[in-house]
């Protein structure tokens, strides 16, 4: 049955991106679907674009090992990042009428700033969705016996048919198709897993008292990459194109802030379900934690104790996790690429070829991505590393441009190069502390410090 399901689903998703595609008739359609976006399809696709690989496959292994402090890291991050969109930047940014986050550092600094933060979120991705095709790897090896780097390429085929053809139309669509199927199959699975333990008290009834620490109790070590993970998680993703393509994809600024919130919600209830889940296989097949790390126990654990039906809502539901984030991350940066990097540098270019342009990046990325994906099979230290670059170089040009009167462009660069340069040293020199931590405080620093020594003048902002 479940040998089955799988090409049949697979083929419903593309037929999904082919029925989207007819509503693509701009470079506006396929970027920002219209503008057109309710607050429920904003907090959905939020919601389905985060929840990917990591959050099935990554985060769970760490639960399980670590104990709660990685849930106030790797779930609560990501619901505290939404927070913070829907409270303090979504409303400013919305009413700028803009297509990327690009677009704000070019009107708040100049054209030079723009291309450099456009290029750096552009790199950044590719590792972020490496992590979606190797967890797809994972899967289709698992379930079809496909060789993993078979299912790579699998995978990352269907991923950039769909979101070439459809844009964000075609992502919103299957975004929320994806997202009932995660629905439906998780919670399934947890009721089935936890009928078998005998509920939750059993799963947790030998784990030591550090296990429910909020927080590491360990020494520099364990709280540098604590400190250095709830940075990349709650800040660093502050700048990321994924998020922004949503919210200006919404069709009232009312739409955008209340889709937010309802990300953020999603965003810390439902990954909660994979860790409960992993936590109850973990009890019931402690052997499994030594294969893949633990990256594979939540489908293992499905292969050993599901029926065909939990099998197929389960599966349904990882695919659905992890095409939907794919396909979010695919498009943002192609999206920079069209609007930023390509359409600034050609006079007179046409809609149509913009159109042309920017789904050529889709290629392009995911064939970058694709390489990614054979170089590191930690799935959350691949999405970690998609972030930390730019916490220590968008996080604070954004912050105190959106907020602080006084922000010049020379503070935009000091931060800028202050903070990537300070990251790659301690990076190299592999620093007890984090050098994410390192990173953020000079960039924080460089930001007002230059802005304070070279104030902007009108005609030092105006050059490009």
């Amino acid at each position: 049955m479940l040998i089955y399901f799988i090409p049949v689903y697979l083929i419903a998703t593309l037929v999904i991106g082919f029925w989207a595609s007819k509503k693509i008739k701009t470079s506006g359609d396929f970027m920002l679907a219209g503008k057109s976006l309710s607050t429920s399809f904003v907090g959905v696709t939020l919601f389905a674009t985060w929840f990917g690989s990591s959050q099935i496959m990554g985060n769970p292994s760490h639960f399980v090992g670590n104990g709660f402090s990685s849930f106030v890291t790797l779930v609560l991050g990501n619901g505290l990042c939404l927070l913070l969109v829907g409270l303090f930047y979504a409303r400013k940014l919305y009413r700028l009428n803009i297509v990327t986050i690009g677009d704000f550092f070019q009107s708040r600094y100049n054209k030079k700033i723009d291309l450099t933060i456009s290029i750096i979120l552009v790199f950044s991705y590719p590792q972020w969705i490496a992590a979606q095709f190797v967890a797809l790897g994972f899967l289709f090896n698992t379930v079809l016996g496909i060789p993993t780097e078979y299912g790579i390429l699998l995978g990352a085929s269907i991923v950039i048919l769909y979101t070439y053809i459809g844009g964000m139309w075609a992502v919103s669509y299957t975004d929320m198709l994806q997202s009932v199927m995660i629905l439906l199959g998780l919670f399934l699975l947890l009721w089935n897993i936890l009928h078998e333990t005998g509920g939750i008290a059993p799963i947790v009834a030998d784990k030591p008292q550090s296990f429910f620490s909020l927080y590491p109790e360990g020494g520099i070590d364990q709280w540098s990459v604590y400190l250095a993970t709830l940075l990349a998680f709650v800040f660093g993703s502050l700048p990321g194109q994924e998020i922004w393509q949503r919210v200006f994809s919404a069709k009232t600024e009312r739409a955008a802030v209340n889709g937010v919130y309802l990300g953020a919600f999603l965003m810390v209830l439902i990954p909660t379900v994979p860790l409960l889940i992993a936590l109850g296989g973990a009890y019931l097949h402690p052997e499994m934690m030594t294969v893949d790390e633990g990256q594979n126990i939540i489908p293992s654990i499905v292969s050993l104790h599901a029926g065909p039906l939990v099998q197929v809502l389960f599966y349904g539901a990882l695919i659905s996790a992890i095409l939907s984030t794919s396909s979010g991350a695919l498009l943002a940066p192609s999206t920079i690429i069209g609007e930023n990097l390509i359409r600034p540098n050609i006079p007179d270019m046409t809609d149509k070829k913009l159109l042309l342009y920017t789904r050529l990046s889709v290629i392009v990325v995911a064939v970058i991505s694709y390489y990614f994906a054979y170089s590191d099979s930690d799935i959350v230290a691949l999405v970690v590393a998609s972030v930390s670059l730019l916490l220590v170089c968008l996080f604070a040009p954004l912050t105190f441009g959106l907020f602080w009167k006084k922000s010049s462009v020379s503070g935009a660069w000091s931060a800028i190069i202050a903070g990537g340069l300070t990251w790659l040293c301690c990076w190299i020199f592999e620093t007890t502390i984090d050098a994410t931590i390192y990173g953020t405080i000079a960039s924080c620093l460089a930001m007002v410090i230059g802005s304070l020594v070279c104030p902007d003048n009108k005609s030092s902002k105006n050059r490009s």
